[in-house]
């Protein structure tokens, strides 16, 4: 059976999720997921039995209280995606940036769930006030609701009565972690936290970063972390300093999806950083 995948964020590791389970440890208690978006180690974990409990978390709080609605009132939330992507068929053009204004304003994680599904790339991009700013594809419609109808029940039963949600920045979020866990971490790349180019809504400081990381060494904690990488030429930051005592794995991403656009034909290759 196939995973779901409810949430289509860009960047989501559901196509990667089979490489990167490989070099989860054997025997975890809980898998902890503190920079969730849409959650597909989580879900890939849960399929295939890899560990007893999950925490799902993130810095947004609407991505997480989208969880928690997917998993415990998913017909519900099946329910109002629905009534929200059947009205755009006979809405004015401009309905997509109306739905974008109303969760500006009211903070909707259904909505938000639309918005995801039917902007450009499903990239998901945040100003510096914290408004969802992306555009809308107009080129499809997102994703149909029989199909999300069908992917939020599967998550539910996959994660229902042993999952717990939290909110708030990853160190918090994981802070009980302990030498039975396993941490997956996918944060903001450098690329998207310096530069013009901050497009989540909260950025993280590769300084920050590797201090956290220090942290889980010390507690006795397991991770995994997914950072920095290449397309073509371009390159997203160096790798991550030795005394974290790290082995860097490259895992091809396939072809990117930007370039390819602009007329490109490039390869992503993400890092994968586990403990020696």
């Amino acid at each position: 059976m196939r995973v779901p995948h409810p949430v289509p964020y860009q960047g989501s590791k559901r196509r990667l999720a089979p490489i990167i389970a490989r070099h989860i440890p054997a025997g975890i208690q809980v898998m902890y997921e503190p920079f969730a978006g849409s959650a597909a180690m989580s879900l890939y974990a849960a399929q295939h039995g890899l560990a007893q409990r999950f925490v799902i978390g993130d810095s947004l709080d609407e991505i997480v209280n989208l969880w928690r609605g997917i998993v415990e009132q998913p017909d519900a939330t099946a329910a109002q995606y629905r009534a929200i992507w059947v009205r755009q068929a006979q809405a004015a053009a401009d309905y997509f940036n109306r739905v974008r204004a109303r969760f500006n304003r009211e903070r909707d994680p259904v909505d938000l769930l639309y918005l995801i599904c039917r902007c450009v790339k499903n990239a998901v991009r945040f100003n510096a006030s914290g408004e969802f700013t992306q555009s809308a594809d107009k080129r499809r419609l997102g994703m149909h609701p029989d199909r999300m109808r069908e992917a939020t029940a599967a998550a539910s039963r996959l994660l229902r009565t042993r999952v717990e949600f939290r909110q708030g920045d990853w160190l918090h979020t994981t802070s009980d972690a302990d030498v039975d866990d396993f941490l997956y971490l996918d944060p903001p790349y450098l690329g998207t936290t310096i530069g013009r180019d901050k497009r989540y809504h909260r950025q993280l400081a590769r300084d920050s970063l590797i201090d956290g990381l220090a942290q889980l060494r010390a507690r006795g904690v397991r991770f995994a972390l997914s950072y920095d990488g290449s397309t073509g030429a371009k390159h997203y930051g160096p790798p991550l300093p030795d005394h974290l005592g790290l082995t860097r794995l490259l895992i091809d991403a396939g072809r990117s999806s930007q370039a390819t656009l602009a007329g490109r034909d490039e390869r992503t290759i993400e890092s994968l950083y586990l403990l020696r």
